[in-house]
């Protein structure tokens, strides 16, 4: 049972690392390029522009934080 909670955790640690807003971001990017490719529309340019608004989003929450200096 202690290796199968180990394994867990890695995947835990491992897809939502540090910010589990990025993690649910991506998953949600990844629904909507599916539902949207499903419906026949050309999505190749919608992932790469959610995850990088989830980025841009995320540097900005974590630069706000922290006091300039």
């Amino acid at each position: 049972m202690n290796r199968i909670r180990a394994f867990g955790r890695f995947w835990y640690d491992f897809v939502v690392g540090d910010d589990w807003r990025v993690a649910l971001g991506v998953v949600i990017a990844f629904g909507l390029t599916a539902i949207l490719a499903a419906a026949g529309l050309p999505t190749w340019w919608l992932l790469p522009l959610l995850v990088a608004v989830i980025l841009a989003g995320s540097v900005w929450r974590v630069a706000r934080r922290r006091p300039a200096g």
